[in-house]
Parts: structure tokens; C-alpha cells; sequence
């Protein structure tokens, strides 16, 4: 099992708030700078333009730093699943996380279903697995039937339990249901506080192990490093007010939740 972090522990340093956002080499040599041998490029699809000696520069990059990359995508259409194992193909990556929907296109679960059985030959030839990750659009109860539709050891599941929340769902629940399909594990807290004047809630991030979520007791079902699953550092970190504090901040609860899951090692 590796940590690992992913472009989303970066997201603002990554976005066009900053006046010069990161590279993904820069957030590369960023990622060895902690100490963490693992990247996943997620929901960043600007790579999915890069050519070839892009891609390979990037590769070139990460082996020069000691950081292997994994990647992460929406939807299960094959034909866009198989551009993401090209780039696999070329970065070395062996897990591709995915969602069932995208902004255009919500597939049925017989649909779903079909994407999958599509696609999993290619996984097995090319050595990549796809991690569907817990979210509230997809109850989870439906993603794991559409894992064990597909019955295929090469599709399993991205577990986030903090997604689920806002579907109602409890994210101890989601861990005991998913605990055998994971194949990676998004690790991120979560807490809910009072919006102004007390007119509802916000559900935001925390920093790692002081929210609600019982990471305990998803080591405890999952046994990430009894089976070789990575765990990959994301925040929700609200922005911060201006561009320093939250920069600071994010490295802050980048290098907190690093040294948290290290902790927790045996």
C-alpha cells in the first residue's frame, strides 16, 4: 500500500484563482518534496490533450522524482475510458478512477453494466485498475451491484465515504457495504458547521482525523495495506479569503494529512 496525493490536494493551487497556478510537473516535485511516491492526476482534463511527448515528458518527470502516477476521470463510456488507458500507458499508472455519470450523459444500469463488461478485457491486457468512486449521485447500494454485475477482478470500487453524506448516507454504512470491492481509498474529512446566523449548515472539509469521519474503522474493513490499496490524500478546503492564506493553508492540511495517514501505519 502507498500514500498518495491527489491533484485535488492541490486544487487551488492548481486553479485560475492564483495569479500563477501549478504545473503537474510542479506539483510533481511538490508531491516528493513531502516525501510521497504516488500522484493521481483526478478530474484534471487538460491532460487529456497532451501529446505524446507531453505525456512522456510527465512520465520522465515522476521517475526523476520518485513519484508513480495513477489517474482519475469521469464516466464509463469505453471509448473515453480507453483514452485514459493510453495515457495510463504511457505514465506507468495502474489505477483509473472513474464515475458513473458526467454532465452529459447518466447512463442506465443496464447501460453501466454493458460500459463495464466493454471495457474490462482492456483493463485485464493493459493491467489497469478501474476504482468507481462513492458519490451521491449513485447510491451505494447501486455501484455495488454494478461491481458485482460485472463481476470482473479488474472493476471495483474508489471508496470516499464523506461524498455520500450528502445523499444521506452513512459513511460507516458505505464502508462496511463497499469494504471487499475497493481497490483505492480517497482519504478526506469532513464536518458540518453552522452557515451565517445560524440559516442552515455547511458540509466542508476538516483537517484529517479532527472531522467526522471514522478512518479507523475504514482501515479496520479495508485493510488497505494488507491488500495493497493506495490511499490518496483530497481536500474540500473552502478558499481561504485570499490567494496566501489559502495556499498556505492547503499545503498545511496536505502535509497534516500526510503525516496523519503515516501514523496510522503499522
Amino acid at each position: 500500500m502507498s500514500i498518495g496525493l491527489s491533484t485535488y490536494a492541490f486544487f487551488w493551487q492548481l486553479s485560475s484563482r492564483v495569479e500563477k497556478p501549478l504545473t503537474l510537473v510542479e506539483v510533481v516535485d511538490k508531491t516528493a518534496e513531502l516525501g510521497v511516491g504516488l500522484l493521481q492526476i483526478c478530474d484534471h482534463p487538460a491532460i487529456e490533450d497532451f501529446d505524446a511527448e507531453q505525456l512522456r515528458a510527465l512520465r520522465a518527470a515522476g521517475d526523476a522524482a520518485g513519484v508513480a502516477f495513477e489517474l482519475g476521470t469521469r464516466g464509463l463510456r469505453p471509448e473515453h475510458l480507453r483514452r485514459y488507458l493510453d495515457i495510463a500507458d504511457v505514465l506507468g499508472a495502474k489505477v483509473l478512477r472513474s464515475m458513473v455519470n458526467t454532465a452529459d450523459h447518466r447512463p442506465t444500469p443496464d447501460e453501466a453494466l454493458a460500459d463495464l463488461r466493454a471495457i474490462a478485457p482492456e483493463l485485464a491486457e493493459r493491467g489497469v485498475d478501474l476504482a468507481l468512486e462513492t458519490y451521491e449521485q449513485v447510491s451505494t447500494a447501486a455501484l455495488v451491484e454494478l461491481v458485482e454485475g460485472v463481476d470482473h477482478p479488474r472493476v471495483g470500487i474508489c471508496l470516499d465515504p464523506a461524498n455520500t453524506v450528502a445523499a444521506l448516507e452513512q459513511p460507516s454504512a458505505v464502508v462496511e457495504r463497499c469494504a471487499k470491492h475497493v481497490l483505492n481509498v480517497h482519504s478526506k474529512d469532513f464536518a458540518f458547521t453552522r452557515s451565517e446566523g445560524w440559516v442552515g449548515f455547511q458540509l466542508a472539509g476538516a483537517l484529517m482525523g479532527a472531522g467526522l469521519l471514522d478512518y479507523d474503522h475504514l482501515l479496520d474493513r479495508v485493510r488497505p495495506d494488507e491488500r495493497g490499496v493506495n490511499q490518496i490524500v483530497e481536500h474540500w478546503l473552502p478558499w481561504q479569503g485570499d490567494e496566501d492564506a489559502t495556499r498556505k493553508t492547503e499545503q498545511l492540511w496536505t502535509a497534516h494529512s500526510v503525516d496523519y495517514l503515516r501514523s496510522t501505519r503499522p
